[in-house]
């Protein structure tokens, strides 16, 4: 202890640690799913169509993309802590606007805001990896990782059911006041780390550029992901709308509650992740891809049946997630110096391809109801396949060595 270097010192990774960051991005993460079972009560409330209420969880999904690119790689210049507990507050001020909006257009606003500012999960993955010791590391990212795949899956069915009974403004008072409960205890409990970049925020920025020139694995990744999470957002962003009208005429904790469903299928993912160092990454995603497209073909066919609507969503979520952690597996074995900025590509280009999926999705459904969203979802889980397939054979997808600082 006499010679304790206090500038270089680094905390370890605390049990309590741990489950602050696992909870912490569950109960974020759900802020930008919490609107998508709310949109008919929303388009109830201003009077405008369903299409131009659509663009409310499109805004969530620009702004994520929009913070995962400006926000997240601050985590390699500043202390994470600092950061994390300002971010916090832009959360709580994004929700309560959206709350007490007067119109769509402030609710636009706030939607995109709160998207921006959700992006805490993506500061805890990089800072669990940094606190654990190396032999548990894979375990402490995967336990953070399952937090926030619960957070995705309970955030609708929690959204709905609230709504039904307090109305949609209430999710979001109930939001706010769980972020400020997160803010009081990262105060408390979180340690402080030191950043490690020395550069400017400019030269930060600038190093994505190249990193993207020189890794075809983070191209592929990045593009066959974002086609396939926009199938993902073209049917949950139209689901409400198809219960709500004949002849299921139900409400928004019906569709909140096939969030549930989803869990059976995308808990199974992680199992299919593991596989995959097994046998051929390539051979696993493009099982999983056919699976989102079949998941259509039985939304197409069985439209009117909770029962194949169950069956579907289990299959779409199965390759969804599936999908991702294949993509993620290939983009954390590149520049190990540049993971937070891979990350930041990576995640900055799939949420671009949600945004796409749901906006057109909500456009198709005001022309051609729901043929018109089966349509959405097919051509963006073909056009993911046809990517994978072209290029996933490719020499040039061997990890390059960037060493980008």
């Amino acid at each position: 202890m006499e010679n304790l270097d206090v500038k270089n010192y680094q905390p370890a990774l605390t049990t309590t640690t741990l489950w602050l960051m696992t909870i912490g991005s569950g109960l974020v993460v759900a802020n930008i799913y919490y609107n998508q079972p709310l949109l008919g009560k929303m388009a109830s409330t201003f009077q405008v169509s369903e299409s131009k209420v659509g663009i409310i969880a499109t805004l969530t999904q620009i702004g994520y993309a929009l913070g995962l690119l400006f926000i997240v790689p601050l985590g390699d210049m500043l202390r994470r802590k600092k950061l994390i507990l300002i971010d916090f507050a832009l959360i709580i001020t994004s929700l309560l606007l959206a709350a007490l909006s007067p119109n769509i257009y402030v609710l636009m606003l706030a939607s995109l805001l709160i998207g921006t500012t959700s992006v805490v999960p993506q500061l805890f993955i990089p800072l669990t990896a940094h606190l654990a010791r190396p032999e548990v590391r894979g375990k402490a990212v995967g336990t953070v990782m399952s937090g926030l795949l619960i957070g995705i899956l309970l955030s609708r069915t929690i959204s709905g059911l609230v709504a039904e009974h307090w109305g949609w403004r209430a999710m979001f008072v109930i939001a706010a006041g769980l972020m400020l409960l997160l803010w009081l205890a990262i105060f408390f409990l979180l340690p402080e780390v030191q950043p490690d970049y020395k550069g400017t925020y400019k030269s930060l920025m600038q190093s994505l550029l190249p990193l993207i020139k020189k890794e075809p694995s983070l191209r592929l990744a990045a593009i066959r992901g974002a086609f396939a999470f926009a199938s993902f957002g073209t049917f949950w962003s139209t689901l409400v709308f198809l219960l709500e009208a004949p002849p299921f005429n139900a409400g928004s904790d019906v569709a909140g509650a096939f969030g549930l469903v989803g869990a059976v299928g995308a808990l199974v993912a992680p199992l299919i992740g593991r596989a995959s160092d097994k046998g051929s990454t390539k051979n696993i995603v493009t099982v999983m891809i056919l699976m989102i497209i079949l998941s259509y073909l039985i939304f197409g066919y069985f439209s009117n049946s909770i029962i194949g609507l169950v069956a579907g969503v289990i299959l779409l979520d199965l390759g969804i997630q599936a999908t991702h952690i294949s993509n993620q597996t290939m983009v954390f074995s590149l520049n190990p110096q540049a993971r937070n900025r891979l990350n930041t590509i990576y995640m900055f280009t799939y949420f671009i391809g949600g945004a796409s999926g749901t906006f057109l999705a909500t456009q198709a459904w005001y022309y051609w109801q729901w043929l018109g969203v089966i349509a959405v979802g097919l051509i963006f889980s073909f056009l993911s396949l046809v990517v994978h397939l072209l290029y996933s054979n490719s020499r040039k997808l061997t990890p390059q060595v960037t060493h980008i600082k």
